[in-house]
């Protein structure tokens, strides 16, 4: 096989990873303090690209056009906005469920994801067509032989890997981290330490939505499209990583995430003459994976309360 078109489908990969990741910490946060799975997840990613796409339209109508601030901007109005959603969900649809039985929650999940692709589709303009997602980012290339590197795709992984980076940090040398890690070991001895549990839960849906919409918005700057049913796909997947990492576990996610996006790049390789293939590829290697390891490659540590 050509080096350069190697290259290009290992960039691919990579950027897929980062986003799926990012997905997959999200569903791992929100298992971690509560054991619950949220399945509107990947529905928030979705209103979180739409969110960022209004904005941009926005800026663009009054005038602003410095591209690194709208970039910023863009950004930061996702990620706030679906926080907030976040917390929101978290407070008023998650917690009242807290002593309901899983599938409760899991059910409810499940028709809010639904809501919120469907409302993106029925209220955004246009919503039900796929939409144009604006070049924020310099178009500039590089070319390697036959490998060319985008600056804009470059950038983005970066980006996500500073964000990455940056969860990792709170979590693991922040107070707020210390707090999050100490719920989700033990709810109740947590709260006996006088840590706010509702607060903690709060904070840790906004962060995880939070990373959701910005892998929405890394989705439509790489792919220069988004779609209302965008959320579908990838919170299915980000879950599998999440499951197949081990649930629970920040680390896993992450490995979990680029896991699956190797394996739909080995998927794309190995069947040319039928790469569409390459995610029931994944998703069957996976199975097995989950078959060899059902509590994932990196197993979440539980204790015993007693």
């Amino acid at each position: 096989m050509d080096i350069g078109l190697l290259g290009q489908y290992i960039m691919n990969g990579l950027m897929l990873g980062m986003m799926y990741a990012l997905v997959a910490v999200g569903f791992t946060l929100f298992f971690g303090v509560l054991d619950v799975i949220n399945f509107s997840h990947g529905d928030v990613l979705t209103v979180g690209a739409f969110t960022g796409l209004a904005t941009s339209l926005g800026l663009t109508a009054l005038g602003i056009s410095s591209a690194p601030l709208v970039v910023v901007i863009v950004f930061l109005s996702a990620i706030v906005c679906m926080s907030a959603l976040g917390a929101f969900i978290a407070r008023y649809l998650v917690l009242p469920l807290k002593s309901a039985p899983a599938l409760n929650t899991l059910l409810l999940t499940l028709m809010l994801g639904i809501v919120l692709h469907e409302a993106v589709r029925l209220f955004y303009p246009q919503g039900a067509n796929p939409q144009r997602f604006p070049s924020l980012l310099s178009t500039e290339a590089y070319s390697f032989g036959h490998f060319t590197l985008r600056v804009d795709s470059a950038l983005l992984l970066l980006a996500g890997l500073a964000v990455i980076i940056g969860v990792h940090l709170l979590i693991n040398k922040t107070k707020l981290g210390l707090a999050i890690r100490a719920v989700a070991q033990d709810e109740e001895t947590a709260k006996l330490m006088g840590i706010n549990f509702t607060l903690i839960v709060l904070v840790t849906f906004a962060i995880g939505s939070g990373l959701a919409a910005f892998a929405g918005i890394m989705h439509g700057l790489y792919y220069s499209e988004i779609n209302f049913g965008m959320g579908l796909l990838l919170g299915v997947i980000g879950f599998s990583a999440a499951i197949v990492g081990g649930l629970g576990n920040i680390y896993g996610a992450i490995i979990g995430g680029f896991l699956f996006a190797a394996l739909q790049t080995i998927g794309a390789l190995a069947l040319p003459f039928a790469s569409a293939y390459k995610d029931v590829f994944a998703f069957g290697v996976v199975i097995l994976i989950m078959a060899w390891r059902p509590t994932g490659l990196i197993s979440e540590k539980v204790s015993e309360r007693v």
